[in-house]
């Protein structure tokens, strides 16, 4: 390691990340003068300034910013090798850092996790939502350890294992005007829309979709959360459309009706690691279940 001190580079990393000595000291559990004596014999090692101060903030400098990329490659892989080195002491254990969707973390994965928890108490299951680019940038950047996201993948540089698929359903307050069996385009323009807000995969699915029959959605109502359009769409306030895998408990509520669409629209949900990832036996685990998820596992 031609002398780096491990220690040295994460306090130099936590007052770059926070922008505070003070700050770091009370993450790492040290005292102020302890983490700049750290950082001072770090550029000393280096011979180069790290950080500077940027009013009352201590900023990287250019040489801190090229350390700060490294920093975060070396801090993966000590804990790679952290990972690997608890399942020769007791088995499957370790930390998987797994992205997913909203959707699928709040109405798929509860019982996986639940489960590889029971089998696996020493492994440290850690999950972060966002959209698949997101997804793919912390994966190519080695802040994820695997995805669960929607395809298409783009990239040649990641593992892609199609799972499952989810078919997305429309949404309806009961008691209204007769609704088909399967719902167009054109069924959904005539009714006041509550969609997921922009910028969201499930949205840009459905855009897509309605595009694709010549029409352009204007909803009322754009939110964040699908419990939330379920409650607008109960309340009589408008329809909506859904993935398949939030409504599975929603086919029988008396509150919603709940349609296909038409032509169908099926998004698929796949497993995405980078090619060049080890699997230890825990990431080997969360990787099994999540295939698993599509019924042949």
């Amino acid at each position: 390691m031609r002398g780096l001190n491990l220690d040295h580079l994460r306090a130099f990393a936590d007052v770059a990340e926070l922008g505070s000595f003070s700050a770091a000291a009370e993450r790492l559990n040290l005292t102020q003068p302890a983490v700049s004596l750290q950082v001072r014999q770090l550029e000393q090692r280096l011979r180069v300034k790290l950080l500077e101060r940027t009013g009352r903030r201590s900023t990287p400098t250019a040489a801190g910013l090229v350390l700060l990329e490294h920093a975060r490659r070396i801090d993966a892989a000590v804990i790679g090798a952290f990972d690997a080195l608890a399942e020769h002491a007791s088995g499957v254990a370790g930390r998987v850092r797994l992205g997913t969707g909203a959707t699928a973390c709040t109405y798929l994965l509860p019982p996986l996790l639940r489960a590889l928890r029971t089998r696996f108490p020493g492994l440290e299951i850690v999950v972060s939502t966002g959209n698949t680019a997101e997804m793919l940038r912390l994966l190519e950047n080695n802040g994820l350890d695997v995805a669960f996201a929607t395809l298409p993948i783009p990239g040649r540089g990641f593992q892609v294992t199609p799972v499952m698929d989810d078919e997305f359903m429309a949404i309806f307050p009961p008691e209204q005007a007769p609704i088909p069996d399967a719902v167009a385009p054109d069924v959904l323009a005539a009714w006041p829309t509550v969609l997921y807000e922009p910028g969201a995969n499930t949205r840009r699915i459905v855009d897509d979709w309605a595009a694709r029959g010549g029409l352009t959605l204007r909803p009322i109502m754009q939110l964040g959360s699908v419990e939330a359009i379920k409650e607008i769409v109960a309340a009589g306030l408008g329809c909506g459309v859904l993935p398949g895998m939030a409504l599975r408990g929603d086919r029988t509520d008396p509150r919603l009706t709940v349609r296909p669409l038409a032509p169908p629209l099926i998004r698929k949900l796949a497993v995405v690691l980078r090619h060049d990832k080890p699997l230890t036996r825990g990431l080997r685990a969360v990787v099994d279940g999540l295939q698993g998820l599509g019924g042949g596992g």
